[in-house]
């Protein structure tokens, strides 16, 4: 079982960083044939990207709720992202020009993401009773003491 931190924490990251949410939606739940192919890629790009830490993957999280799944990234850089993207030699390439395939004359899956460019100090995180998550868990955490007690002082403000 993870340690639970009652002491109030942040995360710790230096420099700027990537979130990148992704995730599919089962429109047609007895259609597994068009979404278990979207589904089950995912675990094998994850374990691809945390085998390699220089691809940039600080690392992710999941959720699962009725007919969604999401997966939060938290990257290195935007660059390091999109090069995992179009590499012809990773899990991501084939598996979005099959998904491409598959949707073209069907609505059975939908997938989605959002990517958001974080600049360094523009972010502000605070964990407490909390096994380390998120952010910190991606990256690193620290004690939200002295001038981090607060969210303005976690942003320098």
């Amino acid at each position: 079982m993870p340690r639970i931190e009652s002491q109030r924490m942040m995360a710790d990251v230096e420099g700027d960083f990537v979130v990148f949410l992704i995730g599919m939606r089962i429109n047609t739940l007895w259609r597994v044939d068009r979404w278990w192919p979207a589904f089950s890629s995912m675990p094998k790009m994850l374990r691809e990207l945390s085998a390699n830490p220089q691809l940039g993957l600080l690392g992710y999280r999941g959720r699962w709720g009725g007919r969604n799944v999401e997966i939060i990234q938290y990257w290195r850089s935007f660059e390091q992202l999109r090069t995992y993207a179009a590499a012809k030699e990773s899990e991501h390439l084939p598996a979005w020009r099959d998904f491409n395939r598959r949707s073209a004359d069907n609505d059975s899956v939908g997938i989605w993401h959002e990517t958001y460019l974080v600049q360094a100090g523009q972010f502000e995180t605070v964990y407490r009773n909390m096994p380390t998550h998120g952010l910190a868990a991606a990256t690193a955490v620290k004690p939200a003491i002295g001038r981090h007690k607060t969210a303005a002082g976690r942003l320098g403000r």
